[in-house]
C-alpha cells in the first residue's frame, strides 16, 4: 500500500514541476495559492485515510488558547520585523512638530519653570527635580527628557 501511495505521490510531483515550469509568471503567481491550497487539501487527505488526522486537531486544539493572545501579540509585530516606532504607547500629552530650530530662551524657561534671570544653581536645581520624575529609566518619556536635556542646556548657555 505505501509503494502505490509513494508512486502516486512521486508522479503527481512530476506532473506538477511539468505543468509549473510550462506556466507564465502571471500564471505562476495567480495559481501559486491554489497550488499550496491543493497541497494542503492533499495532506488533509492523506491523514484521513492513513487514520493519522488526530495529530492535526491535536495541533489546532493546542493552538487556540494562542489565538486568544493573538491580538496582544500583534502589537509588537513592527518592533520584530525593525520597524520600531519612537512613539511609545501610553505617551500621552499634545507634542509640537518638528522643531524649527534652536529652543528659546522663554520657552527654555517655562519648560524648567525657572525665571528669565535665574541663576546656575537655579537651573541646575530645576532640571535635577524635573529629570528624576520623567526620566526614561523611571518610566518617563524619551521625548520630554530630551526637551528637558535641551532646555537645561540653552539656560546653561545663557549664563554662562
Amino acid at each position: 500500500m505505501h509503494w502505490v501511495l509513494g508512486i502516486a505521490l512521486t508522479l503527481l510531483v512530476f506532473w506538477v514541476l511539468k505543468y509549473w515550469g510550462a506556466m507564465s509568471p502571471e500564471q505562476r503567481k495567480r495559481n501559486g495559492w491554489k497550488l499550496v491550497l491543493a497541497g494542503f487539501a492533499g495532506v488533509l487527505l492523506v491523514l484521513v485515510l492513513t487514520g493519522r488526522i488526530h495529530v492535526i486537531t491535536a495541533g489546532i486544539a493546542a493552538l487556540l488558547p494562542l489565538l486568544k493572545k493573538l491580538p496582544s501579540l500583534l502589537r509588537y509585530l513592527p518592533w520584530l520585523t525593525g520597524q520600531k516606532q519612537h512613539h511609545q504607547p501610553g505617551e500621552g500629552g499634545q507634542q509640537s512638530g518638528p522643531s524649527s530650530g534652536r529652543m528659546s530662551v522663554r520657552e527654555a524657561c517655562e519648560i524648567l519653570g525657572v525665571d528669565e534671570n535665574c541663576s546656575r544653581d537655579d537651573v541646575v536645581a530645576a532640571h535635577r527635580k524635573l529629570m528624576q520624575k520623567i526620566h526614561p529609566d523611571r518610566g518617563g518619556s524619551d521625548y520630554l527628557a530630551a526637551k528637558v536635556n535641551e532646555a537645561k542646556a540653552v539656560l546653561l548657555e545663557r549664563v554662562g
